[in-house]
């Protein structure tokens, strides 16, 4: 290891780290630390705090590895992440479930999933707000819902965010009575907050993720991943996940698993 022994302070002064104050020393303050000819580092220092702020973003701003030289914490300053572990996964992943167990779709029709939601008292989840299977049956979900009435069948398909969000991932796994094709789409909405008579209406739709065409049946559990759309979804923004059967009247039974993280 390089040593300053035997040299004179002229030949070395660059490499020696300190902070400018006056041969003060550490205070309450923190101050950057520079090298001896003024260059400044990223880190900063005081009898209080550290800081480390780079003079310009990269995807690993800070690392720390394991004695075989594994990346354990990243911090990306590039993308405002922090990664951990030997996968190097967002530190904040979450993931969020939507399914439904052996129902029966009418064909060509979006029928929203619901986000576990059990029925009691007798009462079937049939996702009919308004008495009508709501999604729609255009290519995509509708984008709009006003409700009057039916409201506890769309409580359960809703999820509303309580955080900004960016979605990794989305995969599925499904199946059917008998051999048919069906198209996922996960979708966000503006919702109305609050208890007033348009409380929980929806608009502003937009699909996030989707896949099309999706062979199943009785005798397989189709898996795979739907394509993501757009990624970042705000905060207090509404997510609904649709099934449409394309492919006949066959029930079905879905999961869908929402891979994301807080940012």
């Amino acid at each position: 290891m390089a040593s300053f022994t035997g040299n004179s302070i002229k030949d070395v002064y660059k490499d020696i780290l300190h902070t400018s104050n006056s041969n003060s020393g550490l205070s309450t303050t923190i101050k950057q630390i520079t090298c001896g000819d003024g260059d400044g580092t990223s880190l900063y220092l005081s009898q209080r705090n550290l800081k480390v702020q780079p003079s310009a973003d990269t995807t690993t701003n800070t690392v720390i590895y394991d004695a075989d030289g594994n990346a354990l914490v990243t911090v990306d300053s590039t993308n405002d992440l922090v990664k951990a572990g030997i996968g190097q996964h967002n530190v904040n992943t979450q993931f969020k479930t939507f399914s439904l167990f052996d129902f029966s779709p009418a064909t060509g029709t979006h029928h929203p999933l619901t986000t576990n939601i059990g029925a009691s008292e007798g009462t079937a989840y049939t996702g009919d707000a308004n008495a009508t299977n709501w999604g729609g049956t255009g290519t995509d979900p509708i984008t709009s819902l006003s409700i009057s009435s039916a409201a506890e069948q769309f409580v359960p398909s809703v999820w509303i965010l309580q955080g900004d969000i960016t979605i990794d991932e989305v995969n599925y796994v499904m199946s059917a009575d008998g051999s048919t094709t069906a198209n996922l789409h996960v979708n966000s909405y503006s919702v109305v907050s609050g208890s007033g008579s348009t409380a929980g209406n929806l608009s502003s739709g937009a699909v996030v993720a989707d896949s099309s065409a999706i062979t199943i049946g009785d005798d397989r559990a189709s898996n795979g991943t739907l394509t993501i759309q757009t990624d970042r979804i705000d905060s207090a923004k509404a997510i609904v996940v649709f099934v449409e059967n394309i492919g006949g009247t066959d029930d079905i039974t879905v999961q869908v698993n929402i891979k994301y993280h807080l940012r």
